[in-house]
């Protein structure tokens, strides 16, 4: 059973859900265990697989630093040299098979792994979504489990009408994201806030911003839909063997006032922006399929000179990883 019309019509360009199945009833189990639970029931289970962002490619590259990150942050990542990153591109939902064109597949997402030259990682996880449809792990759960009960016989209002009336971000933020014609033609956007520390012990709020260095190419949604299922997958590897596909690396520097606890609400477009530097994409892994199943990208996981903020979803976001992690390597 396929989302209703309406709930695709809210959700459109990002919707959460593809597959439909009995409604989510009450489980017991942490709010990260019953989220999961809630994806199982609306992607199904797929073994080995994400419980979402479940189709996806790796890659492997490098970043370079600016020396205006250097100003802003001491962390090691920012003195160069250039440090080695894997990044794992991805279609949204939890179904394996789901074609890169599809409306369901946005927001597309890009996590990557930076190894540090003391030997550690540093994970960023960002996708295409200006901002994201709740504020907390918790509303995640309630959005997940209100499309789960509002196929097309439920009764009206639904309880997806009912959430959306009162999360107002849930209607909008899925279109904010949309199919582009390659994954390096893609804008991926850090939701969540994060805090810089330079030497002197100075505090900066930001987001993560990737910019593709070649513009950002979108399709319309009738052109994407038409596109080879897997034409975003397949593309990216013989892209960037032909040239690397590279990203500016931007920090959005939060003024006073500014939320950094709330992913809905994003910062002015007037807000400075600081280019960290260069990420380059070079190569696509051999076995894409096998690499990513070793691969956790945990957004906490930073370095000292970049702090979580107070936004209560990085947390949430790490909870539901690890439980995602978990069954899937069993």
């Amino acid at each position: 059973m396929l989302l209703s019309r309406y709930a695709q019509a809210l959700l459109a360009g990002g919707a959460l859900a593809l597959v439909m199945a009995t409604p989510v009833v009450a489980q017991d189990g942490s709010t990260a265990e019953q989220t999961i639970d809630v994806m199982n029931t609306l992607f199904g289970k797929h073994p080995g697989k994400r419980a979402n962002h479940a189709k996806g490619v790796v890659a492997e590259g490098s970043f370079t630093p600016t020396s205006e990150a250097a100003a802003l942050s001491k962390a090691s990542l920012f003195k160069g040299p250039a440090v080695p990153v894997t990044v794992r591109f991805s279609d949204a939902t939890g179904v394996p098979t789901i074609a890169d064109g599809a409306a369901n597949a946005n927001p597309h997402g890009m996590a990557l792994k930076f190894k540090l030259g003391d030997g550690s990682e540093m994970d960023v996880v960002v996708n295409s979504l200006a901002y994201f449809p709740v504020a907390t792990g918790e509303e995640f759960r309630d959005l997940l489990k209100a499309v789960s009960e509002s196929g097309p016989n439920a009764a009206k209002p639904t309880s997806l009408e009912r959430f959306v009336a009162t999360h107002p971000a849930a209607a909008t933020a899925g279109a904010t994201a949309k199919s582009p014609t390659s994954l390096a033609r893609q804008t991926y956007n850090g939701v969540n806030a994060f805090v810089f520390v330079d030497k002197d012990g100075k505090r900066q709020p930001f987001r993560f911003r990737f910019v593709p260095a070649e513009g950002e190419e979108i399709l319309p949604a009738a052109d994407a839909a038409k596109r080879d299922p897997n034409y975003l997958m397949s593309e990216i590897g013989p892209r960037v063997a032909k040239e690397p596909a590279r990203f500016k690396v931007q920090a959005q520097l939060a003024e006073a006032g500014d939320p950094t606890n709330d992913a809905t609400k994003p910062w002015p477009n007037s807000r400075k922006v600081v280019d960290l530097g260069i990420l380059t994409i070079s190569k696509a892994v051999p076995d894409s399929a096998e690499a990513e199943k070793a691969l956790l990208f945990m957004p906490n996981a930073l370095t000292d000179g970049i702090e979580v903020s107070d936004d209560p979803l990085i947390d949430a976001r790490v909870q539901a990883y690890a439980v995602s992690y978990g069954r899937r390597s069993q």
